[in-house]
């Protein structure tokens, strides 16, 4: 069997461990000429911290434009980052940034994001940086576990260096 990975989800959380893990995802969209989706899930807010922000922000328009807020800072880091990991790539990593084929920020709860934009975008392979913890259970993080646990998608997940 031949494996023929074409389209590859990186998931970041923006941390540093993303980061690195987008090397992985450069690197296997360079060996098999496959489209890069990037993918940043904001956490939806709990009822509770909602119930709160309307208790603290009465006006309608500013509660939204507070909400809308998270979602744009984390469009404008991701691409930040991205703009960062280009400019420090060598030639070849270079040529695959027209690869990306798209770069999404949303919010949402992240683990069913991820599965759905999997899904969705008709993604062979999931590339996400392992919790920057590092600690034994606590290595891999919620998302990841709970994308691992339910994931029909070959997922990579990237230590820490």
């Amino acid at each position: 069997m031949t494996v023929n990975i074409r389209n590859i989800l990186y998931c970041t959380d923006l941390s540093q461990n993303a980061a690195h893990a987008f090397r992985y995802a450069v690197t296997l969209a360079k060996m098999y000429g496959a489209g890069i989706h990037v993918l940043n899930v904001v956490e939806e807010l709990s009822s509770d911290a909602k119930v709160t922000l309307q208790a603290f922000i009465m006006d309608g328009d500013a509660r939204h434009k507070a909400l809308d807020e998270r979602v744009s800072q984390a469009q404008t880091f991701v691409e930040g980052r991205l703009e960062l990991f280009w400019e420090d790539a060598d030639e070849d990593e270079r040529a695959v940034r027209d690869q990306i084929k798209s770069i999404t920020v949303t919010e949402a709860y992240p683990a069913e994001q991820i599965l759905k934009s999997a899904i969705d975008k008709g993604c062979d392979l999931m590339v996400m940086g392992a919790h920057e913890k590092g600690l034994s259970h606590n290595f891999l993080g919620g998302v990841a576990k709970s994308v691992l646990r339910r994931s029909r998608i070959p997922t990579l997940i990237v230590p820490l260096p």
